[in-house]
């Protein structure tokens, strides 16, 4: 087979976790990490941008009969792909943040009523739940949509807010399942004796309700909240707001034992929504922050190469010999490709390439890497349909088609990730193209036309986003630009004095 066959049929994943659920179970790595998550040892899931939250979360879903087994029920509080269900809280958001601490808890309980009914749980702690969610228009049928169910706990918790009293009325549509007209009786404030009497009940204590069902059931809910960039993207302080709004209902029901809380989030927006101050962040205990390392990014890329049979022909390896240890991945990847990338020769292939997709935080997510690659055998093919010799000996990937595939990566990164979700920086980056890579507060004021200290000040920001790397003293720093953004930009090695 010639190398061109196998790089026709080579696949090597897709950049985004939501585009390839179905292949994920096949080479997703099972770290200590994901063992953490599936023993229920850990809630909150931070990580940069492509560090592998959302496989996590889709490899969950695609394994959640294994987990029923064991007595755990799955629930996605967000479309896996597709539209978010949050999307309507942009444009129609809850006035508060305790509005929103409202509107998160009956989200739970219209989740939590759905599985009830799915699951035929019966008893009178159930029963009670569910007829207090039908009666108040918060129990989805079956074929209600997620967005749906978001809408139905807005505009109930907009209502419970700022109704004069409690005896709000609400109404319930047939088709969507929105409140149209029956008596509200979920309220925020400890009901008086005589609501007590005609059946009122708090959020919490519902919340408790459904635990206590749960438990007579011998069944465990897991809530799955993964998308919630992308959900808010639109408006930061809506963001924050929203987010502080969840943590805090989190740990409210932290004390349940029946319900759990999943919550997979970037750490630059973990960083962002607590930069202000967040009292309740020093009790969030159960989470854990996504970190790779050059052997754990090697077994990923190794067994996605793996899952290739032309490739494996090709070579004349078999999966299980491969993956038996670090060293024979190592050896197998580095047939692939030529021994050095750079002139300079300071690197092996490898961690030349891992070295070209860190950014500031001196962190390599596996999406920049998947894409790197995938974009060499792209441009590996196309020079070989140009009728350019094959690499030499075993070699699959030339250098040139390594280094040629880097500024693809570099754009996606810098436009899709930078500009796309912090537009106010583009004016900033932009200034910086075919500029030096080393640069100090003092050149920075000089390009952006500021003062020295605001243009400390937007660095120091930019640094927060992994756009610079911050070096030498904190007294009088100095910033590097990464690789990873640097083709995007144009930018030239060294410094700007």
């Amino acid at each position: 087979m010639r190398k061109r066959d196998v790089l026709e049929h080579l696949t090597i994943g897709r950049r985004v976790a939501e585009e390839e659920s179905d292949e994920l179970a096949s080479y997703f790595v099972e770290t200590d990490q994901w063992r953490k998550m599936l023993t229920g040892e850990v809630d909150i899931i931070f990580g940069p941008k492509g560090s592998g939250k959302s496989a996590i979360y889709a490899t969950l879903l695609n394994r959640s009969d294994r987990l029923l087994d064991k007595r755990i029920v799955l629930v996605s509080a967000e479309n896996p792909r597709g539209a978010p269900a949050f999307r309507d809280l942009v444009t129609n958001p809850p006035a508060s943040e305790a509005e929103f601490v409202s509107l998160w808890k009956l989200f739970t309980l219209s989740l939590i009523g759905r599985a009830l009914v799915r699951l035929e749980v019966r008893g009178e702690a159930a029963r009670e739940v569910l007829t207090t969610l039908h009666d108040a228009g918060l129990l989805p049928g079956r074929l209600v949509t997620l967005r749906t169910i978001v809408r139905a706990a807005r505009e109930y918790a907009r209502r419970l807010m700022h109704a004069e009293s409690l005896e709000t009325t609400l109404n319930v549509d047939a088709l969507t399942g929105l409140p149209t007209g029956v008596s509200a009786r979920i309220t925020l404030a400890e009901p008086s004796t005589r609501q007590r009497t005609a059946g009122f009940v708090t959020a919490d204590e519902l919340l408790e309700l459904a635990n206590q069902a749960l438990l007579d059931a011998g069944v465990t809910v897991w809530i799955l909240f993964d998308r919630l960039d992308i959900a808010f993207a639109e408006s930061r302080e809506l963001e924050a707001r929203g987010l502080r709004a969840l943590f805090k209902v989190y740990l409210d029901v932290m004390a349940l034992r029946a319900v759990r809380l999943k919550i997979f989030l970037r750490t630059d927006i973990w960083r962002a929504i607590t930069a202000t101050g967040f009292r309740e962040a020093s009790h969030i205990t159960r989470q854990m922050t996504l970190a790779w390392s050059e052997p754990a990014l090697l077994n990923l890329v190794v067994r996605r190469l793996l899952r290739n049979r032309p490739l494996t022909d090709l070579y004349g390896v078999a999966e299980g010999e491969v993956l038996a240890s670090v060293d024979r991945q190592r050896e197998f990847f580095d047939r692939l490709v030529p021994e050095w990338a750079d002139a300079g020769r300071n690197l092996r292939t490898f961690e030349w390439l891992v070295g070209r997709v860190r950014d500031g935080t001196k962190q390599a997510a596996p999406r920049e890497l998947i894409h790197l690659l995938s974009r060499a055998r792209d441009v590996q093919l196309e020079r070989l349909e140009r009728g350019e010799r094959e690499p030499p000996g075993q070699l699959l990937f030339s250098t040139q088609a390594l280094r040629d595939a880097l500024p693809e990566v570099s754009k996606v990164r810098l436009e899709q990730t930078i500009f796309a979700e912090y537009p106010d920086s583009k004016a900033f980056l932009q200034a910086l193209e075919r500029e030096k890579t080393h640069q100090t507060s003092k050149t920075l004021a000089t390009l952006w036309q500021v003062g020295e200290d605001t243009a400390t000040a937007i660095a120091t920001g930019l640094v927060e986003l992994g756009f610079f790397e911050q070096r030498g003293p904190r007294t009088n720093p100095s910033y590097w630009v990464p690789f990873l953004y640097r083709p995007a930009l144009g930018m030239v090695q060294g410094s700007a004095e």
